[in-house]
């Protein structure tokens, strides 16, 4: 598998759309996917807005839990990767980065019914 580095400056303002979470490796047993270290692997989904074009979400995968990230808030994502898979008739692009963090300055919006 191919690996391709991405150049975040070029993708516009990144957004957490949903936060960390643990990524399963199979669904029936609930296991959680590991990297050869034993380090378990999360992923976030993030939005990407170029240049007032439609907004994609991307789901990205990071070794270790990334602190400090809620949904809304501007995040910057260090060693973007992205990945040509296929397996038969399916196929597609999976991404993974070396972290990603908050952008500190940009609190996420407050949630609907708070106080």
């Amino acid at each position: 598998m191919q690996s391709i580095p991405v150049d975040t400056a070029r993708l516009g303002v990144l957004r957490c759309a949903i936060a960390p979470e643990a990524k399963i490796s199979n669904p029936e047993t609930k296991e959680v996917k590991k990297d050869r270290d034993g380090n378990t692997i999360y992923t976030v989904a993030v939005t990407v807005r170029q240049d007032r074009r439609r907004i994609s979400v991307i789901e990205i995968a990071v070794t270790g839990e990334p602190k400090g990230i809620e949904e809304g808030q501007t995040v910057k994502v260090t060693g973007l990767m992205a990945f040509a898979w296929a397996m038969g008739d399916r196929h597609g692009i999976s991404f993974r980065a070396d972290a990603i963090t908050p952008v500190h300055g940009t609190p996420a919006p407050a949630k609907a019914g708070g106080a």
